[in-house]
């Protein structure tokens, strides 16, 4: 079988590890870093350097492909519309002219459904993302799905935040202890491991999956408890909060994570590592 993993960082590079190990899968690997060829090398049999909205390079990335892994990440907040909404153009526009391909899988983001003062939302809810960025990613998932046909099979995971090896909750949150934040840290937090991610989407693959599925631990810990746990497992200063102010988190929804549980998906990480 062979698989194009579309932007090969975080997420992408552990998939191709993971596949490498355990099946015998041709992966493509895409980077925009020229740097990371030699890494990706390791781990993958073709490598290619370009930005996902090349056209001519992505479709020679594409040719003879089974599956495609659609897994990017924006390297600054002002190239969301280049990295997300483009690359999915442009992937759309090259797909039917490559019928080799019977699968797309794209990681997307929770941060769609937007603000919803911390009530349930699941794959039924209304998306209303409340900055630009999250417009973005909403509109990246609806290109998507619009390719869906009898012979593709297009599906997307919103992923909760993203940690698992050298990517740790202590690390993510290094500069916050003894920090004073704004709001009440009454936000609710949806997370995800990398774990969980690479095995989620081995079950997409092999169930053939379509459409929409939300992917977040059953957590469900506010800011302020998430921030309380971490700093006292690692003897650190609490956080702060000005009741004052106003949070500036984009989005706040507990994510229903039973629609992957009910199509049989077992979570390994059930509960946050700290």
């Amino acid at each position: 079988m062979n698989i194009a993993i579309i932007g090969c960082g975080y997420v992408g590079y552990t998939l191709a590890q993971y596949w490498q190990s355990k099946m015998t899968f041709m992966i493509t690997a895409t980077t925009t870093t020229p740097e990371r060829v030699p890494t990706l090398q390791a781990v993958a049999q073709k490598v290619f350097v370009t930005p996902g909205n090349d056209s001519e390079k992505l479709k020679s990335v594409l040719q003879n492909q089974d599956i495609v892994i659609l897994s990017v990440g924006a390297k600054g907040a002002n190239l969301y519309e280049e990295t997300y909404l483009n690359t999915a153009k442009t992937l759309v526009d090259i797909l039917p002219q490559i019928p080799s391909i019977k699968q797309l899988i794209y990681t997307g983001s929770h941060s769609v459904y937007g603000d919803k003062n911390g009530d349930w939302v699941d794959e039924d809810t209304a998306a209303i993302p409340t900055n630009d960025n999250g417009k973005i990613l909403k509109a990246t998932e609806e290109v998507l799905l619009a390719a869906s046909s009898e012979k593709l099979r297009v599906c997307i995971l919103r992923l909760g935040g993203i940690y698992g090896p050298n990517r740790e909750l202590i690390k993510i949150f290094r500069q916050a202890p003894g920090t004073t934040r704004p709001g009440n840290g009454d936000q609710i937090n949806n997370w995800i491991h990398l774990d969980d991610i690479v095995a989620a989407i081995e079950f997409v693959r092999q169930q053939h999956l379509q459409g929409i599925y939300n992917l977040v631990d059953d957590a469900y810990l506010t800011s302020r408890e998430l921030l309380d746990r971490l700093f006292e497992e690692h003897n650190l200063p609490k956080v702060q909060w000005d009741h004052t102010t106003k949070s500036n988190r984009p989005h706040n929804a507990k994510v229903s994570n039973q629609k992957i549980k009910k199509a049989g998906y077992k979570l390994i990480h059930p509960q946050i590592i700290f």
